[in-house]
């Protein structure tokens, strides 16, 4: 059957995280820092509101763009947060998690040939899905000397006269930066400068330390422009519930949801409820678990600096983004040796695009006790090398 599948789809790249997942799975005692995903159980009393959905019945589809009430509160959500209105009817569709976003607000947006500007390290499944939206992926590099921040300058340089659309993810996976006010405003600028449209997935918005974060729809002259991808899987712990949702221009929107309309038909029912009551009652959750990650952010961020291994100050997300390369190994390397003879199971950083090279992507979404003893088995391969 190889000859008969897509051209396309053979040339794409297997993800450079589920190698080492993979390898994992067949293995006894690792400790796994590479998975995006939190260590919490999704709050009870959100559990029980998606269970009682199922035991009563509610089993249906809801309406195509999401159940009017959720799509209510997500307004609501979003204009406390940001201060920004959108008009539950018209301006927000909720999703099979920002995944699905994505890859609808791409393939509404570009015609075969289109390129985006893909604002790296990034998360594998970006430049994928622009490849699968028909799309061409321009990478554009930011580095650790300046704190993983685009500039105008980066952007500028990449821009032609068939670039459609900026996609930028901050706070950051891999990195856990978060941008500044003055590089949000850069960003901005050139948005405007080129007409054009800037997908912001801010996924990790709850989960920033020391920093607030500014939604980049609610700069100047952004709304217009920006399609806004967030939900529940990060900040709730609801990664396996599949309820995201996209904001913006109700023309985009529209054009999103006749494509939702025929690939899904509509999120899962259950999860919708449980995301309701996640919205209107789960703040103290959400608060409860961002300052464990808190606890665990300084504690290994600490311990790769201590061990050697530069590592930048993660603002945001639940990722510590260490540079390798004082180890003498290049990322692939490092995480392979690190599988096999310590049983740690890290992310090359490479996997998030060529600026990610020389760096390793290590979750803290685990408990305190396995990242101590991730951090000692890390020590010895170190003293080995």
């Amino acid at each position: 059957m190889t000859d008969r599948i897509a051209e396309d789809v053979r040339r794409l790249p297997p993800s450079g995280i589920r190698r080492f997942f993979d390898i994992a799975a067949d293995m006894e005692d690792v400790i796994s820092l590479g998975i995006g995903e939190p260590d919490f159980p999704t709050p009870p009393h959100i559990a029980r509101k998606g269970a009682d959905s199922l035991l009563k019945g509610s089993t249906g589809y809801t309406a195509n763009a999401g159940m009017p009430e959720l799509r209510l509160t997500i307004s609501d959500y979003i204009e406390e947060l940001y201060g920004l209105a959108y008009d539950p009817n018209e301006e927000i569709l909720v999703t099979v998690g920002v995944s699905e976003g994505l890859f609808l607000a791409l393939r509404a947006l570009l015609n075969p040939g289109d390129e985006v500007l893909v604002v790296e390290p990034c998360f594998v499944s970006n430049p994928a899905a622009v490849k699968i939206a028909g799309g061409v992926p321009v990478p554009v590099s930011t580095d650790v000397d300046q704190d993983f921040q685009v500039t105008a300058a980066a952007l500028e340089k990449r821009v032609t006269s068939r670039t459609r659309a900026i996609l930028i993810n901050y706070p950051n996976n891999p990195t856990g930066a978060v941008l500044t006010d003055d590089h949000l405003m850069q960003v901005a600028a050139v948005a405007q400068a080129h007409d054009l449209v800037v997908i912001s997935d801010e996924i990790y918005e709850r989960l920033v330390f020391g920093h607030r974060h500014r939604c980049f729809a609610s700069l100047p002259g952004m709304r217009e422009r920006t399609l806004l991808l967030s939900g529940l899987s990060k900040s709730f712990a609801m990664t396996g519930w599949r309820i995201g949702y996209a904001s913006g221009p109700p023309d985009l929107v529209a054009a999103m949801g006749r494509l939702h309309q025929y690939l899904t038909m509509s999120a899962p029912t259950m999860g919708q409820v449980a995301g309701l009551q996640a919205l209107q009652q789960g703040t103290s959750d959400v608060e409860t678990m961002r300052c464990e990650y808190d606890r665990r952010r300084r504690l290994i961020v600490d311990g790769f600096n201590a061990l050697g291994l530069p590592c930048f100050e993660p603002r945001g997300a639940f990722y510590a983004f260490p540079d390798v390369r004082s180890s003498g190994l290049d990322d692939n390397s490092f995480s392979e040796r690190l599988l096999f003879e310590e049983r740690v199971a890290v992310v090359p950083g490479s996997a998030f695009g060529t600026s990610g090279a020389g760096f390793v992507r290590a979750s803290y979404a685990t408990n305190h006790a396995q990242l101590e003893e991730a951090l000692q088995r890390i020590r010895r391969f170190m003293q080995r090398l």
